[in-house]
């Protein structure tokens, strides 16, 4: 069962709860999303804290963090984007946490669930959607038709944008939760090869075992990228979703 590259996605319960017939249970996802979200805005705290006019190291990471966010959401939503930092900075924390703490042996990933990542993208796509009508009114359906389009294609455009707009949670979710997975599995299958070299061979496993081990390495070392990649893509693409409710295509 250790080496079942499938086995570090089950969830177990911690503490089993249930109200109304229905499960609520403390779930090892739950756990670390806890933990996640203690280590963010622990980090946060401890970085900001100073607020020193010559920055240490905590406090540049956390100004460059910063940064960051606010150029990705002004360069993708404009100025009246800064209405949505907070938003877009804690989705991008909480899928950068999720994402680098999975990597910890023994922990659990909880991006590699397609309930998690799917509730995330989910809540995108209601705040683009609501925010859209709020603001724009029954204008924001124009999104559906963009400029220029002749009249008698609408008929063919119209249901297209529709589909592409509905399908906008789907995507966002499956991207990262099956980046998620598929690295975490690759990581575990590879580790597996170097578990049963040793468990096989005895001394000279060690030596067989040694190629898959400094693959592992490398490849965690990319999974370390990803883990960072995947939280900016999240990002930026709920900011170009939610530049709708800013700016119109008209």
């Amino acid at each position: 069962m250790a080496l079942n590259p499938i086995h570090q996605f089950i969830i177990e319960p911690q503490i089993e709860l249930s109200a109304a017939g229905f499960d609520i249970s403390f779930t090892n996802s739950s756990l670390w999303m806890v933990i996640s979200a203690v280590t963010a805005v622990g980090f946060m705290m401890m970085s900001t804290g100073s607020r020193s006019l010559v920055p240490g190291r905590l406090q540049m990471i956390s100004e460059m963090m910063y940064e960051f966010i606010a150029g990705m959401i002004r360069d993708n939503i404009g100025s009246h984007g800064r209405q949505y930092f907070p938003f877009i900075f804690t989705l991008f924390m909480m899928v950068l946490m999720g994402n680098v703490l999975g990597l910890i042996p023994y922990s659990f990933t909880f991006t590699s669930h397609i309930a998690v990542t799917g509730a995330l993208a989910i809540m995108v796509f209601l705040m683009v959607t609501i925010y859209g009508f709020a603001n724009h009114g029954l204008k924001f359906l124009s999104i559906l038709s963009p400029p220029g389009v002749p009249f008698a294609l609408k008929f063919l455009i119209i249901p297209i944008e529709l589909l592409s707009f509905l399908m906008r949670p789907f995507t966002l979710a499956v991207r990262l939760f099956a980046n998620m997975m598929a690295g975490h599995m690759v990581l575990k299958i590879f580790a597996s090869f170097a578990a049963m070299a040793v468990a096989g061979m005895g001394v000279a496993g060690v030596f067989v075992g040694a190629l898959p081990v400094l693959v592992n390495v490398a490849m965690l070392c990319l999974e370390l990228l990803v883990a960072f990649l995947q939280a900016y893509v999240f990002a930026i693409l709920s900011c170009v979703y939610l530049k709708d409710t800013v700016d119109l295509h008209h």
